[in-house]
């Protein structure tokens, strides 16, 4: 037979690679930008538009490369970070693998512009598919400044699976923080289609994050630091009231890469253990300094996934640390007694000795004796006085009472205790353990979840109201001002319309705050705050593209936060408007995420339960 195995061309093997290391746009904005951080840069400029598929460029002052380098680049397997393989156990750098250039080049348009500091010209390499279409001198600053375009343009396949450029946006915003955190010392520009997102001069931890995040984010900031021979720990936590639902501000940084970890983060939430509500994660940004020989990062292409050669001691000192932080700064509650100024030993008897009581017994003292031998005197009235007093409670009784003036009733009873139609008790429903509700129908009895069933009811109300009639809204006094981070801000301003249909009223959006001065009838002010970042949470993990699917999820946080919980009493009123209420909906007998509502008994059923 004829052999059969061959060698794959370098543009067919560089696409394969691709796959793994180029998944998104977000894996482009990642590897170049720790590229930039690489070579030394002091400023990073990060521009997009289109959310990456159009363009994705990367402009840092760090140094260069000379004309031979920059062509090297774009091989496979071609890197300055390591030699050996001995390195890989000995890495101080972001990148190694020497794959992320020629991946790129592979499905993309690339240009290349870059200088070295003591050269007068530079040097510009145009790629399209792996094929490099030019080379020239040019003229540019010192540094480098890559430029991708049309990702994906020769395999269409893989850029129909990209999502909407809203979410495709948020993996590049969350790429950009996590090397933006890692690096306080290095200055950040971001610019979405032409708009400035981000602008972080160069400042330590908790101003970067705070710049990153917004300006409340300061007082949530609880620091952390411990120094071991296995780690040394540092940053911050956040307090336990602002845990929030979403796993969205988690942060871990081994040596200044940003990593995955669900075993250390299981121990952080188990310093939290029963400071934080159910189904709640803690905010951190925590950076590990360990031994590069102690760690193995060369796992996945990502370079996301760490192994450490003791997990079990980095879970113990990172729980101990945080549960350390949490208590030092008053943050957690503790057991104390307020001491009573009252109980004191006054200042004048401090010296004094202690003199014991003396106790007085009566030896001669019988309980059972007739008479008491003891000093009491009992003083009662004089036997005369009693007299008059009784003789006085029967003056002017001597005459004889005449009974004929006095009326009886009659033997023949007229009327009735009880009235002849009796008021019919009402018992339509019924509520078992403030949970569900009970009512009779004629073939026997319906239990219906409370929950569930106003989820349903107000599921179709909103949906209504943002597609078809605009929600009426109540106008408060003065404005509510709410906090979010920036990324949460873009994502309010898309859904304004759409919220405003519900009956909510913003104004005055800022990088970090919002204003609402009108909320829907059925919300109170306290719930403003939790229905946006229920909200929020729902989008920020599936953001539609459609406007009709954004509806549907707009509609379903709403009701997922508003509806009757399990465990509040409802009143008779209530029950009935709810049966009705449900029974009036397109679709009672599911809730909006296809539970049952109600389950139905007949009495043929219950006759089986007594035979």
């Amino acid at each position: 037979m004829a052999d059969i195995i061959q060698l794959l061309p370098d543009h067919v093997a560089n696409q394969i690679a691709a796959g793994e290391v180029v998944q998104r746009p977000a894996s482009v904005v990642k590897e170049l930008i720790e590229n930039a951080v690489d070579a030394g840069s002091t400023s990073i400029k990060l521009i997009i538009k289109d959310a990456g598929k159009t363009l994705v460029q990367v402009v840092d002052n760090g140094k260069g490369m000379s004309e031979t380098d920059a062509r090297l680049s774009f091989e496979r397997h071609a890197t300055s970070k390591i030699k050996a393989a001995e390195d890989l156990f000995q890495l101080h750098t972001k990148g190694f693998r020497g794959e992320a250039l020629a991946s790129i080049a592979a499905i993309a348009h690339v240009e290349m512009n870059t200088r070295q500091a003591d050269e007068e010209v530079g040097v510009q390499i145009k790629i399209e598919g792996s094929t490099v279409v030019g080379q020239d001198v040019t003229v540019t600053p010192q540094g480098t400044s890559i430029s991708v375009k049309n990702l994906f343009f020769n395999i269409p396949a893989r850029r129909n699976f990209l999502k909407s450029d809203t979410v495709e946006l948020r993996h590049i915003i969350d790429e950009f923080h996590r090397v933006a955190l890692a690096h306080p010392d290095i200055h950040f520009e971001f610019y979405n289609n032409g708009s400035e997102l981000f602008n972080l001069p160069v400042s330590n931890l908790r101003q970067r994050i705070v710049h990153i995040f917004g300006g409340k984010t300061n007082e949530k900031l609880v620091p952390v630091e411990e120094e071991t021979e296995v780690v040394n720990l540092k940053g911050f936590i956040c307090k336990p009231e602002f845990a929030k639902k979403t796993r969205g501000e988690q942060f871990f940084f081994v040596n200044n890469r940003f990593i995955k970890n669900s075993y250390l983060h299981h121990a952080v939430c188990a310093a939290f253990e029963g400071l934080i509500k159910e189904q709640t994660h803690p905010s951190y940004f925590l950076f590990l300094q360990v031994d590069p020989s102690g760690i193995d990062i060369n796992i996945h292409p990502t370079k996301t996934e760490v192994k450490f050669d003791d997990e079990h001691a980095m879970y113990a000192i990172l729980r101990s640390a945080v549960k350390h932080s949490l208590g030092q700064f008053n943050v957690a509650p503790v057991l104390d007694f307020e001491r009573d100024s009252n109980l004191d030993t006054p200042y004048g008897y401090k010296s004094k000795n202690v003199n014991f009581p003396t106790v007085e017994v009566d030896a001669d003292f019988n309980p059972f004796e007739k008479e008491n031998k003891g000093k009491v005197s009992v003083s009662y009235p004089k036997k005369e006085r009693l007299n008059n007093s009784w003789e006085s409670l029967y003056v002017g009784l001597e005459k004889k009472s005449d009974f004929s003036s006095i009326e009886f009733e009659s033997e023949e009873v007229t009327g009735s205790l009880f009235n002849e139609k009796e008021d019919e008790v009402s018992t339509a429903t019924y509520q078992l353990h403030k949970k569900y509700i009970v009512t009779t129908i004629k073939s026997g009895m319906v239990i219906i979840s409370q929950h569930r069933a106003h989820q349903r009811v107000l599921y179709e109300q909103y949906l209504k109201n943002i597609t078809v009639d605009k929600g009426v809204s109540q106008q408060l006094l003065f404005p509510l001002k709410l906090n979010f981070s920036r990324t949460e801000i873009e994502l309010l301003k898309e859904l304004k319309d759409s919220l405003e249909n519900t009956g909510f009223i913003f104004s005055n959006f800022k990088d970090d705050e919002v204003a609402v001065n009108g909320i829907p009838l059925n919300i109170s002010e306290s719930e403003v705050a939790m229905v946006v970042d229920q909200l929020l949470s729902d989008f920020q993990s599936e953001i539609p593209e459609s406007s009709f699917s954004q509806a549907d999820i707009l509609a379903k946080a709403m009701c997922k936060t508003l509806a009757v919980k399990s465990g509040e009493i409802l009143n008779a009123a209530s029950q009935e408007a709810l049966v009705n209420n449900l029974f009036a909906t397109k679709d009672p007998t599911v809730s909006p995420f296809n539970k049952p509502t109600y389950i139905t008994m007949s009495v043929e059923e219950i006759d089986k339960k007594f035979l």
